[in-house]
């Protein structure tokens, strides 16, 4: 497919302006079944792409390429501007289906884990600021497992806030939220793209991210 480049301005840049992740005629497989060929496009310091498409077409298989969860059969996937031979992952917050969330500790307790496993980063929060942003103050001590489902979406969508990453990639990132907390979601993704960051998103809903590029892969069919 031709390469396609969002278009968007960055204030205030937490990161290089020079940085660029790059995707060059990448295939998604799975197993010997061809999903999408030939991908290329670049996404630059402050824009977003979302790519949508059918249950089946290989968007979370994509993502976990780019994440660098999968492995490239085909083409390259860089993360050019940023520190040498550093790779796409060490700067990429990925947030899948899963919210990664343990039962057990209480959402302070993940968070700081998710904080210390990361990388936390000059700019990062704290993890009641970052629940703050998502409306979630008053949970910060309790125990993950006594969340609703809304909620631990809210607290997994908070771990990007308390590691300082410029690339974020989202899959389904408004999924089991209510028109609240995905109003939040798109302010939050907003000021990360305003401070220069990065964002790729598979999702079936629009996400509030004016001037986004989007791709949309496989057909009618599932």
């Amino acid at each position: 497919m031709p390469e396609s480049t969002p278009s968007s301005s960055a204030s205030s840049s937490l990161w290089p302006a020079a940085l660029v992740l790059r995707v060059a005629d990448v295939d998604v497989a799975r197993g010997e079944r061809l999903l999408a060929g030939g991908l290329s496009f670049d996404v630059r310091a402050g824009e977003a792409l979302t790519i949508t498409g059918p249950n089946g077409a290989g968007k979370s298989t994509f993502l976990r390429m780019l994440a660098g969860l999968l492995p490239v059969a085909r083409g390259r996937i860089t993360l050019e501007g940023a520190e040498a031979d550093t790779p796409v992952a060490a700067q990429a917050h990925y947030l899948g289906h899963l919210n990664a969330l343990k039962p057990a500790l209480s959402v302070r307790e993940n968070l700081a884990f998710w904080a210390d496993t990361l990388g936390q980063g000059g700019a990062a929060l704290s993890p009641a600021a970052a629940l703050a942003a998502f409306g979630l103050a008053h949970v910060l001590d309790v125990p993950g497992g006594y969340l609703s489902t809304g909620q631990k979406r809210r607290v997994a969508l908070a771990r990007l806030l308390v590691a300082q990453r410029p690339l974020w990639l989202l899959d389904e990132p408004s999924a089991g939220l209510d028109a609240g907390a995905q109003a939040q979601l798109s302010a939050v993704m907003g000021r990360h793209l305003a401070a220069g960051g990065m964002i790729v998103a598979a999702t079936h809903v629009p996400l509030g991210l004016d001037g986004a590029v989007e791709i949309h892969l496989g057909g009618d069919a599932a």
